[in-house]
């Protein structure tokens, strides 16, 4: 029965680290498509809002079984990512400084939610490291 459970534990950990690399991709595409000029941004960014969204849902779904510090950590990140979906959207609705100003609201809170999803994998690892038996 300890094994099932040791199956289970890996899985939600593999998930979390999946689910952060989603995070850290995300901010990558936005950093791209910031550092490009003109349209050319604006078409990257079009592609954002669906991967945020994809990722905010995948964190939510993960909630479940995680400790509480976990938790806290995961509403976070759903917090930024929900951030960074508004941001992005008023983003291509604007142009000059406005636009500027969203893109980078927008590069901020994916920052924030990789931080916070890093934050959640090492709150379910350090729970997991206590919960292990010493050998």
């Amino acid at each position: 029965m300890a094994t099932a459970t040791a199956k289970v534990d890996t899985k939600v950990k593999d998930a979390l680290d999946h689910i952060r690399a989603a995070a850290q991709e995300l901010h990558g595409a936005i950093s791209d498509a910031a550092a490009k000029r003109g349209g050319a941004m604006k078409t990257d960014l079009e592609a954002i809002p669906q991967k945020a969204k994809a990722v905010t849902e995948s964190v939510k779904s993960s909630m479940s079984g995680q400790n509480e510090a976990a938790k806290k950590h995961l509403a976070d990140a759903v917090t930024h990512l929900e951030a960074t979906q508004t941001h992005v959207a008023e983003s291509l609705k604007s142009s000059g400084q406005a636009f500027q100003t969203s893109v980078a609201k927008a590069l901020a809170d994916a920052r924030a939610s990789v931080q916070k999803l890093s934050e959640a994998v090492a709150a379910k690892r350090s729970t997991q490291s206590k919960q292990s038996p010493k050998k």
